[in-house]
């Protein structure tokens, strides 16, 4: 008798090589615009944070709308108030990431003003996720009034990367305020990624400024909320 059975596909491991350390935070609160002054006093405090390229500090992000509170807006000076879950989260390559948590472990740092204590720290592994979306992704000039030209040229550059993208929807143009001037962002949704190419890109991120919240990408639940909310 002869019997083969079908070759069933193997699921996809995410590796561990790169990887999110989640810290808990003591902070009553937080300019809305704080990317430049936390990556600038964690980089100070823990300097080891700048030996690699891909480690990357992400926004401490609260929830833009939700039961009826309305994100502040930073043009009026007004706050981030954050609750005692919000984590402060930090991109590391693994052979770096005991290194962070004892260098970050403990510490109080001033960010803008507002001291921050960072206690410790989880390891969370990246997302297999087929849609990830980054927050801020600089831009070059130009590309302030010109979304298609954003598209196309970080088309390109993934393009170049191996990297195929099916679907992609940017947003409006944002500002992060930096001693040497504004610093402006677009953010971007990436879907229908492979499970491969989707960690990749959370990796090695897409572009400058890493250590001011750019560049990095984290799972989303997907493209069509964000359409339909576009839509309305």
């Amino acid at each position: 008798m002869f019997w083969e059975e079908d070759d069933q596909p193997q699921e996809f491991q995410v590796p561990d090589d790169v990887v999110d350390l989640a810290f808990s935070i003591q902070c009553r609160e937080l300019p809305v615009d704080h990317l430049h002054a936390l990556g600038s006093a964690l980089c100070e405090a823990a300097p080891v944070l700048t030996e690699d390229p891909r480690v990357a500090i992400h926004e401490i992000h609260l929830a833009g709308s939700q039961n009826g509170w309305e994100r502040p807006d930073p043009r009026l000076g007004q706050k981030l108030m954050l609750s005692r879950r919000t984590k402060l989260h930090i991109r590391v390559p693994s052979e770096l990431h005991e290194q962070v948590e004892q260098a970050l472990d403990g510490i109080t740092i001033d960010v803008a003003g507002h001291p921050l204590t960072i206690g410790k720290a989880k390891v969370k592994k990246l997302s297999r996720q087929g849609t990830i979306f980054a927050r801020h992704i600089v831009l070059e000039p130009g590309e302030e009034e010109d979304e298609n030209a954003f598209l196309l040229r970080l088309a390109r550059e993934l393009q170049r990367r191996g990297i195929r993208v099916k679907k992609a929807l940017c947003g409006i143009t944002q500002e992060i305020a930096t001693p040497e001037g504004p610093l402006k962002t677009r953010s971007l949704l990436l879907a229908d990624l492979s499970s491969e190419d989707s960690v990749r890109l959370q990796q090695e991120g897409l572009g400058s400024h890493r250590h001011f919240g750019c560049g990095i990408f984290v799972p989303h639940k997907g493209i069509d909320p964000v359409k339909t909310a576009e839509d309305e």
